[in-house]
């Protein structure tokens, strides 16, 4: 057996070079910690940058569809619906004007000999009368679309316009039961619909 190999001593590192690394790792220099510190900074604002473009950019994309010739239906994820203009959408909101939505009522003492119409209504005239503007969370949207000039809300619309061209007014027309004033667009004729349901 050969027992030269485990009896050799080993050679130790020197100390000269041991001390050094120590110091290099632990003592850099000032520009270097700068250099460090920019380049962390320089990555810290190109992840901000990032994230405003990728959630702004999709608004002003969108934004882009809305045509401002036309109403636009907002639909909620409650089931109303508002018809108007809107003049604003980002991440947060919807700011819509001019605006009407639908109303239905119900005539007749039972089911079997009642019908449904429904009326357009001008926003404005309520109870608590709003002013023509409406600031929609951006949650509560499901979705929007623009709408045609035949179709029978923006004939509707038209039609009122023209019968009210200063505007409607809340003073002319008469209160109903529960308190509140409404001003349909009945006579629009075609946005007031009735569905009977006679047997």
């Amino acid at each position: 057996m050969d027992f030269s190999r485990s009896a050799q001593p080993q050679a130790a590192a020197p100390a000269a070079a041991v001390g050094h690394s120590k110091k290099s790792g632990s003592d850099k220099s000032p520009l270097a910690r700068a250099a460090v510190v920019a380049a962390a900074a320089l990555v810290g604002l190109l992840l901000i940058a990032l994230a405003v473009v990728s959630f702004g950019g999709d608004t002003d994309k969108e934004s882009k569809f809305v045509n401002s010739d036309k109403l636009q239906a907002v639909f909620l994820n409650t089931g109303q619906v508002y018809f108007g203009k809107i003049t604003e959408l980002n991440s947060k909101y919807f700011v819509v004007t001019n605006i009407y939505y639908l109303q239905t009522s119900t005539s007749g003492s039972t089911t079997t000999n009642s019908s449904t119409s429904v009326s357009l209504v001008k926003l404005g005239c309520e109870l608590h009368e709003p002013y023509d503007k409406m600031v929609i969370n951006r949650s509560q949207v499901t979705f929007w679309e623009n709408l045609q000039d035949n179709g029978q809300v923006a004939k509707a619309v038209s039609t009122f316009q023209k019968q009210n061209p200063n505007g409607q007014k809340c003073s002319d027309q008469g209160a109903s039961a529960s308190g509140s004033t409404t001003n349909s667009v009945q006579n629009a004729g075609t946005a007031n619909t009735s569905t009977g349901t006679k047997q």
